[in-house]
């Protein structure tokens, strides 16, 4: 790889001194090497670290640095770009930002030498639909997310798959899952965990009022509708569907959100032939201050 682009949450690589020694580094050795200073902005409930449209077309690699969250946020900035990404984990616990920044000469030297293995990760698109009406459109690559929003009464909806009426779920809400976002929301909600490579569509929902309700692993083709119901008052109450924890948009009684395995991929760059049980054993059993 010759030509590198480096996107940087800025609450964390404090005035861009990583970014700017990695930078010199490629520079060094003849890489061509752009960073993104822009300043953090807020959008929706996360923030935004890049422009895309700064990005040069003909970049061969997004360097990462933050954590998990940044660099998910970045793949949405970037959706349909086919990059591939790798990321610096400045955070807590990186499933995502395989590298840490103790291995960054190591980590730049590999993708300089062309040593590495890219991955692709199955992305979510997300479909909401009002009296049939297409309202909005967003694509994920962790998960898609139903909820509650500010009531603290349970909520109702209908889960259909391939047209087909699944349940009723009394519920604070419900998680669509990608393999890659098993092991966020979905692990702390109780769901399983699964190979990031997987092609499968995890669902779970959060905090069923029922004894009966687990988690359940569906086909990456299937179509999951989720339809939102009055609740058992027979108010309207409002709900929040989120894509990644960013986009976020309310929804009511008769919406109904529609959620398949997009045609696009999220490119995950692999520097070290670990497996992801091994990747899981060192983050389950690792804690930082």
């Amino acid at each position: 790889m010759n030509k590198f682009y480096i996107i940087t949450n800025s609450e964390k690589d404090i005035e861009y001194l990583v970014s700017d020694d990695i930078k010199k580094f490629l520079e060094d050795h003849q890489k061509t090497c752009f960073i993104s200073k822009q300043p953090v902005k807020k959008a929706g409930m996360t923030y935004r670290y890049t422009n895309p449209s700064d990005v040069p077309l003909d970049t061969e690699c997004i360097l990462v640095l933050g954590g998990d969250g940044t660099l998910i946020q970045a793949a949405r900035d970037l959706f349909g770009r086919n990059i591939p990404f790798i990321g610096v984990n400045f955070g807590t616990l990186g499933y995502l930002a395989e590298v840490e920044k103790q291995n960054l000469i190591p980590a730049l030297e590999k993708l300089m030498a062309d040593e590495f293995q890219i991955e692709k990760r199955m992305m979510l698109d997300g479909t909401v639909f009002r009296e049939k009406e297409k309202v909005e459109k967003d694509i994920a690559l962790n998960d898609i997310v139903i909820s509650r929003s500010g009531s603290l009464r349970v909520i109702d909806f209908k889960v259909y798959v391939n047209g087909e009426f699944l349940n009723l779920y009394s519920a604070d809400g419900i998680i669509i899952s990608t393999p890659t976002g098993s092991t966020a929301y979905n692990l702390s909600a109780g769901g399983p965990i699964v190979s990031p490579v997987a092609s499968l569509i995890v669902v779970t929902p959060i905090c069923p009022h029922t004894l009966n309700t687990r988690s359940m692993i569906l086909s990456a083709d299937d179509i999951i509708t989720i339809e939102m119901c009055p609740d058992r008052n027979g108010k309207e109450e409002v709900r929040l569907v989120s894509f990644d924890g960013d986009n976020s948009m309310k929804v009511f009684v008769k919406d109904k959100i529609e959620i398949k395995k997009s045609e696009q991929y999220t490119e995950i760059i692999q520097l070290n032939k670990i497996s992801f049980l091994e990747v899981l054993r060192r983050k389950m059993t690792t804690t930082k201050a």
